[in-house]
């Protein structure tokens, strides 16, 4: 059997190379699929165009990549040095993470959020929420499954749910959880197949919607009603202004039941390169996830997972001052695009301004506006339309630059906005 697979492989070798001339080729003998299925990345044209500018020695002001730019807590770092020296330490992990770690994001849920849960079964660390979420997918998804997801949202969201074979169904996410709510009760009742699975984000990235408990619970009753599973993205748990707390999905009674959230010390504690991420929740989902888990990894470096432990049992006053800036970085450049007549609202979490493409620049569409403000204000923006077509009228800034560099790239902008050499609306024919 096995030299008759390799006889129809050559075959199909020889007949890629005639009808390619004699040059075989990879595209002639496979079919990319999974590649094919993924749209070009929208943000690549900005990166390019900055790096571009940088190399010709322009200072530009990045606040498109969310990527936290100060150091993670001195705890975190002590411990990786201090873990990093110990030869044993240097061998194989586990897939489903150090049992003390696992440990630590319980107790996190239990003194924070009243939730009980299972280490050995209700919990496992992720090479950051992004691997889980799509791993997750490959693990519960099968080839045509429907997913609701909203739209415009992280990308690994859609996705990771498209590249386990699944169908995306996109949700609507305008202004409020309610609106979001609806629009998904309508979707669900007119949709065949019936949905499986729903991955949802709050508090929201790109749009930076928040959402409360009872939005939580009406959601819980909706996907029990349904059968349909949940994974609750929860990246920004912490980083929210103003008296607001974003809710769990696991307060609500019966959440365990129906679904699973991810949660990352990437934004609360400031380490996105050490990729930390848990997942917690329904027993079988996180089965399934550990089990597909066990074949792909053996977890990340124990020194990043003893350290994660330090940072989650230890002093958490580094939360808030991380809070406090993100809160501070907000306030300068929302009030400052304001003042220079970019009428922006102050988002209630995130590390995220959600703004409207202005209305004389609104038919550059996101992605050429976004290369307008790189070119003339030489600040780099996210355009709306990497987070889907409906995001298409946005650009998101990142608070990942300091107060000062904030303030530079408002002048910046004023002064693009200002002397942009836009086309005059025509006059209507016999106007005088």
């Amino acid at each position: 059997m096995r030299r008759n697979s390799r006889r129809a492989n050559a075959a199909v070798a020889r007949f890629a190379r005639r009808r390619d001339g004699g040059r075989a080729t990879v595209r002639r003998v496979i079919q990319l699929r999974r590649v094919d299925a993924l749209p070009p990345y929208a943000f690549a044209e900005i990166e390019r165009l900055k790096l571009e500018l940088r190399r010709s020695g322009e200072d530009v002001i990045d606040l498109g990549f969310g990527n936290p730019d100060v150091p993670p807590p001195d705890v975190a770092v002590e411990k990786l040095r201090e873990a990093s020296l110990l030869a044993r330490n240097h061998r194989y992990s586990s897939s489903r993470g150090l049992p003390n770690l696992r440990a630590a994001i319980c107790e996190l849920y239990r003194d924070r959020y009243g939730v009980e849960l299972d280490p050995d079964g209700e919990a496992i660390v992720t090479i950051g929420s992004k691997e889980g979420i799509a791993h997750l997918a490959i693990a519960i998804l099968d080839q045509g499954d429907v997913v609701l997801a909203p739209t415009p949202t992280y990308p690994i969201h859609q996705y990771g749910c498209i590249i386990a074979g699944a169908q995306v169904q996109g949700v609507p996410l305008r202004q409020s959880g309610e609106e979001f709510y609806q629009e998904l009760t309508e979707i669900v009742s007119r949709t065949w197949p019936r949905p499986k699975f729903l991955i949802m984000n709050f508090p929201h990235n790109p749009t930076t919607t928040t959402v409360d408990l009872r939005f939580m619970k009406r959601v819980v009753d909706f996907a029990r009603e349904n059968e349909i599973m949940v994974a609750h993205d929860f990246a920004y748990a912490d980083l929210c202004f103003d008296g607001y707390k974003a809710p769990s999905f696991l307060q609500v009674p019966g959440a365990k039941e129906i679904g699973v959230e991810f949660f990352t010390l990437s934004k609360s504690y400031n380490m996105p390169g050490w990729r930390v991420g848990f997942a917690v929740g329904n027993r079988e989902m996180i089965g399934a996830l550990g089990r597909l888990k066990s074949y792909f990894d053996y977890g990340m470096f124990t020194p990043v997972q003893v350290a994660a432990i330090a940072a989650l049992n230890g002093p958490q006053e580094c939360v808030g001052e991380i809070v406090e800036r993100y809160r501070r970085r907000r306030n300068v450049l929302v009030d400052g695009l304001n003042r220079a007549g970019w009428p922006i609202e102050k988002p209630r979490a995130t590390m995220f301004v959600w703004a409207p493409v202005p209305e004389a620049f609104r038919a550059m569409g996101s992605l050429e506006f976004a290369k307008f403000l790189l070119a003339e204000a030489k600040v780099a923006v996210s355009p709306g339309i990497g987070f889907g077509a409906d995001g298409d009228g946005y650009v998101r800034f990142a608070l990942i630059e300091n107060e000062h560099r904030t303030r530079q790239a408002i002048r910046g902008i004023r002064h693009a906005l200002a002397h942009a050499n836009l086309p005059k609306p025509r006059r209507a024919a016999g106007a005088s």
